[in-house]
């Protein structure tokens, strides 16, 4: 059994009698060929099915209709919003998105990136894996435009749009202090990341403004930021004797937050009147958990949009473009760092005060 090919150029030419040339004006520029030929050639599309290729003429230009995004952990519903966000911009802009997920490791992202630039993609949002930053001075080189998303561009020579995480930290702790609480643990996620080392500075800045230790921040590092390493991190908890156990934990994520209250409950452990936890991002599950969680919000679908949109100005592409042609302008761009506040939201898990003694 053999397989059709698909229709070509070629083959709706033949069958319109008309050139490949008039096909190709029909296709691009429909106004320059007489309404009764275009007929014929939107006739003969439709029967036979043919569905034009960009690839040839996108690479010969080097110009994509794609860009890429390639997040930390596309498990985590935050960076499911942000991509939302994404989509949604490019799409105005008739452009696509390729979505890819570095799992927090910067040979995967590196791995990616090099991809990226084989494509030829018109740009890339990249939320970095590498804290060295080697992997994106490397990408670099080709010269396709990118935009940071969930960390600070440095230098100049760059966009990004991210969270104050520092001031994030701060407001999640503030609040536990603030609620009686002075025994509070932090359970971060890997060390090397730029986002959990400011939230975790953001922690001791609560602290010390409210004149305590930074010893009192007791740090329970995991390996990574998901739900079973929070319940490890949870078990890690639980194994210390309840004399010395925190009476609150913050969490450089909700999905870390999750695996603690899951933990708790398995152990009979109340939440929050025994353990109170705050978690960070403010997804979707923080509000259905059985015990609601208090967490740090960040506009994950705001962030995505926000950097598609200074990805788009860098590369000179118009939004809503004609869909047969693609609209770009001479611009001066200008390199932009885009830092949104965090907020916090309150909810069960940490709205009884803390044990007493």
């Amino acid at each position: 059994m053999t397989t059709a090919q698909p229709a070509g150029i070629k083959d709706v030419a033949r069958a319109a009698g008309v050139s490949v040339g008039t096909v190709s004006n029909v296709l691009n520029r429909p106004e320059t060929v007489a309404v009764p030929t275009r007929g014929r050639v939107l006739s003969a599309i439709s029967r036979l099915g043919y569905v034009r290729s960009d690839s040839a003429r996108q690479l010969r230009a080097g110009r994509s209709r794609m860009i890429a995004l390639l997040v930390l952990d596309m498990g985590n519903p935050f960076f499911v919003e942000v991509a939302r966000g994404a989509e949604r911009a490019a799409r105005a802009a008739g452009l696509g998105v390729m979505l890819c997920n570095s799992g927090q490791s910067p040979a995967e992202e590196a791995g990616y990136l090099g991809l990226f630039a084989e494509q030829r993609v018109r740009g890339v949002l990249l939320t970095p894996a590498d804290a060295t930053g080697r992997t994106v001075e490397d990408f670099r080189r080709h010269g396709i435009p990118f935009v940071l998303v969930d960390r600070v561009a440095e230098g100049r020579d760059g966009c990004s749009v991210s969270v104050d995480d520092v001031t994030g930290g701060a407001l999640a702790v503030r609040h536990l202090v603030d609620a009686g609480h002075r025994d509070i643990a932090f359970v971060g996620g890997p060390a090397r990341l730029q986002q959990v080392k400011d939230r975790r500075d953001g922690a001791r800045t609560a602290l010390a403004e409210a004149g305590l230790e930074p010893g009192a921040l007791k740090e329970i590092p995991t390996g990574r930021l998901d739900v079973a390493a929070g319940r490890d991190a949870g078990a890690r908890l639980l194994g210390l004797p309840e004399a010395h156990r925190p009476t609150a934990v913050f969490c450089a994520n909700d999905l870390l937050a999750l695996g603690v209250l899951q933990a708790m409950y398995a152990a009979g452990v109340g939440v929050p009147d025994r353990l109170a936890i705050v978690g960070y991002d403010d997804i979707e599950f923080a509000a259905a958990a059985a015990v609601p969680l208090t967490s740090v919000r960040r506009p994950a679908p705001t962030m995505g949009a926000m950097a598609t949109g200074l990805l788009l100005e860098e590369t000179g592409t118009a939004t809503a473009p004609d869909p047969g042609h693609e609209h770009e302008h001479q611009h001066q761009h200008q390199h932009q760092r885009v830092v949104l506040r965090p907020e916090l939201v309150v909810r069960r898990s940490t709205l009884l005060p803390p044990r007493a003694g």
